[in-house]
This record gives C-alpha cells, structure tokens and sequence, in this order.
C-alpha cells in the first residue's frame, strides 16, 4: 500500500532524537547515490564528506507528473509547484548529475504546456535531464510532438539506455497502445530491444530502468501495472542490483523482492487517492495549506563501498534546510530502536497495520524477520523502516547486525491479504 516516508534533509544541526516529533509529512524527494556496484539513497546533505569526493560517487534527482497544463481545484498552478520543485533541487548541497522525468510532462501534449515546462527545466542546476512519456505526452499525435523534442537518439516510441559511472540506465515506454481496461504494455520490439541492450553487460553493473506506469502490478483495477513488466525484469534476474523508478500513480510506493528495489514517486502537480479508497483515480483536492506536502522530487545517491538500499523522499513543503521524518501513514504503531532493544519488544496488532522501526540509537541497526518475511536495509540514526502486515500469524525478528536484539509483532486474525513492505 502506499507510504509516506521522510528522512533528516540536511545538517542543521537539530538535535537527531529530537526532530521527528516536530517535522512535517513528506512526499517524493530522495537522493540516490550510485556506486560499488550497489545502489543506495541518503537524505539530503547526511553524506560523510569523504565519501562525496569520492570519484564513483554521483547523485540524480527524479521527477515526475508535472502535468503542465492543468489548471483545476486540485492544483490551478502546476507551473508554480514545478517550480519549487527546481528550487529544492538548486538548493541542494551537492548539484545532481541529471535529471530523469519520469512522465506526463504536459496535460493534453499542448506545444505551449512543452515550451513552459522547458523553461522551468532550463533553471535547474543540474546536467543533461533523460525523459521518458507518459500517456498525457502522446495524446494528440501519438507521441511524434514528445519524441521530436525529447526522444531525439532514442529506439521505437522513445525507449533508451545510457552508462553513466559504471551504472547503466535504461529508460523504458509503456504508454503507447493501451488497451481498453489493460495495464501498462511494452510490446514485442521493445522487450527484443532489451533483452538485446542488456545481453552483453556484466552481472555485477547496477541496473536503473525507469518508466512511466509501474513495472509492477499496483492496482490492476485502475491500470496501475504493466502487463509485460515481469517479462522486462525477467531479464534482469542475474544482475546484483536493480532499482526500477516509475511515476504514474503520484504516490509513493515501494517494495522489495530479491535483487530488485521498486519505487514510485509523487507528482509535482496534483495526488491522487490510495488503490481502492475511492471510485477511480484522479486529482484529488485538498485543503491549499496541505498540497505542498503531498508534492515533492526524489533525489538518488550512489555512494562506494555503501551497500544500503533505502528511500528517502522529501515534499515540497519541506524547507531544504530542514529535516523531517515519518509522521502518519493510516494506522501505523511505531517500534523504537534504542539502547541495543526494540520497544516494545512484543506488540499484538491488527491485519492491515503497518509497523514502523524508528532507529534512535547512536549506531546502525536493522530488522529482519526469521522468517524471511520482510527485511530492513541497514538503517542509522532516526532513518525508518516500515512494513504493513496483511496476514495474521506471529513475526518474530531480530537485528542482523546485533543478534541479541529481538523482537516479535501479532497479527491479529482478519481478512486475509498479501505482504508488502516499504523502507525510508
């Protein structure tokens, strides 16, 4: 289900046991960092400085769903939230080598609705931005107005794939040739194409794919999956490290299974309601003072020699000097970890609740299940790791790292679903 999840932005010197009660809900912001053939995330400014010098190391910033265009209740300024999304981006401590948008750059694929994104792109203080469509970019033409302006170089309807510090990306397109009440698809000459791409590469090269829809199946009720994506990732079973970045859906998503992290991000422009908690996607309103918080960028960083997978995700309403950390996600119970223990220790709770590990100790720690049934990266102080439990049954688990730490969580009996869990 979908998460909410914020972690510290930067060293302003804020007290790290104390910032999380007073810190705002965050969105879609998260710097990855890429190296040692892993990939990981930080929050902003919280990288050790020799390890920012480091040569392998780099940063990207994702966005996504800028919708350009759009001028309802649920958002009448979508230039003006970009915008701020580009200054957050300007603020940061260290410049990002990219960008990569993840789709539905425009409204109705509208030349002026390009041109004012262009203009908002063009302040950024970044390198070259790598795109890639979403269904609102095809619209009007099939997509010829997007790929003549940003699929320059690329294969079929825009799909590509670059090297950059030992990673390769690779820029999937699902939007093109949906079917009524279907998913997401990539069709036959795209799969060749990456199946083709990816042939000759070394298991131990990080894989970043980024698409519009998710690869993964969300929601199929409202199109949110693609319905060849596990064919794509099929072919990505050998590789050490992949991490599939989509938009789409303007929420935060993210789970892990094997080798493979999935993470969607927040729009810029307007949310859109948890998978099934109203009749349909779409815009949804809130009250003005409440949007900035549910907009946001994430920002990815790959550092050497951290093999800590993790998501870091800030909102627009999130000073960029400001730290900020897990506030509601639904019916959440939070598990602090301090002075080499979980508190509580034990904790009964009902199907369909999702358990927070709030790290408030001064070293790194973890939580792995005995059962294989979730696992944390290795979370240092006040990072966060959540997991929604939607099975009844007895969870004990324990820190890796620190074996004597125990702990165990009861579910309560209730409808019975799947299990899936999330990190910050």
């Amino acid at each position: 289900m979908a998460s909410r999840i914020k972690q510290n932005l930067n060293k302003d010197g804020v007290d790290r046991r104390g910032f999380l009660e007073c810190m705002a809900w965050a969105g879609t912001g998260m710097i990855w960092t890429v190296a040692g053939g892993l990939l990981s995330s930080k929050a902003f400014g919280q990288m050790p400085s020799h390890q920012m010098e480091a040569g392998a190391a780099f940063s990207f910033v994702q966005i996504s769903d800028s919708h350009i265009g759009f001028n309802k209740a649920a958002n009448t300024d979508v230039t003006a939230t970009l915008q701020q999304a580009i200054t957050k981006i300007n603020a940061l401590e260290r410049t990002p080598d990219f960008l990569i948008h993840t789709g539905d750059l425009s409204h109705l694929s509208k030349p002026t609705e390009f041109d004012t994104l262009d203009q908002v792109l063009r302040s950024a203080k970044s390198g070259k931005t790598f795109f890639v469509p979403g269904e609102h970019d095809m619209l009007t033409d099939d997509g010829q107005q997007y790929r003549e302006r940003y699929g320059k170089g690329t294969e079929g309807a825009g799909w590509f794939s670059f090297d950059h510090k030992g990673v390769h990306f690779i820029g999937l397109v699902n939007v093109v040739d949906l079917k009524a009440g279907g998913l997401g698809t990539l069709g036959p000459a795209q799969l060749s194409w990456l199946q083709k791409d990816l042939s000759g590469r070394s298991s131990s090269t990080p894989i970043v794919v980024f698409a519009h829809i998710p690869l993964w199946t969300i929601y199929p009720e409202w199109g949110w999956g693609t319905d060849d994506g596990m064919t794509a990732l099929s072919y990505m079973k050998r590789f050490g490290s992949v991490t599939v970045l989509n938009g789409h859906i303007h929420q935060t998503m993210q789970k892990i299974e094997g080798n493979v992290f999935y993470h969607t991000a927040m729009s810029t422009a307007f949310p859109q309601p948890k998978p099934g908690t109203a009749p349909s996607p779409g815009p949804m309103k809130l009250p003005a003072e409440q949007l900035a918080g549910v907009l946001g960028i994430t920002h990815v960083d790959f550092i050497p020699g951290n093999s800590t997978l993790a998501v870091v995700d800030s909102t627009l309403a999130m000073p960029s000097d400001s730290r900020a950390s897990l506030e509601n996600v639904g019916d959440t119970t939070e598990v602090k970890i301090d002075n080499f223990s979980f508190t509580p220790k034990s904790m009964t709770i009902q199907v369909g609740t999702a358990v927070t590990w709030t790290n408030r100790d001064d070293i790194p720690h973890n939580v792995v299940s005995t059962t294989k049934k979730f696992s944390s990266p290795v979370l240092d102080t006040d990072q966060v790791f959540i997991f929604k439990f939607q099975e009844p049954g007895t969870y004990p688990y324990f820190c890796k790292i620190h074996p004597m730490m125990t702990g165990t969580v009861v579910v309560k009996a209730a409808a019975s679903a799947h299990l899936e869990g999330v990190t910050s």
